[in-house]
């Protein structure tokens, strides 16, 4: 392969159902090797394709 781009999206209990109680709320982390880090055209189509954010 000439890269690997990992994104992982994640929602805090502690922020949707305790306390604050506000939805939507999330945490998004990621790491981009090869190709996906040195190139800013591959990495973005990536993070199009795969719709980070998109409230799944």
């Amino acid at each position: 392969p000439r890269g690997v781009g990992v994104v992982i999206e994640g929602s805090h209990e502690c922020m949707t159902t305790r306390g604050i109680h506000k939805r939507g709320v999330s945490m998004v982390t990621s790491k981009m090797l090869g190709a996906f880090h040195e190139d800013a055209r591959t990495r973005a189509e990536f993070l199009r394709f795969i719709d980070v954010g998109a409230g799944r």
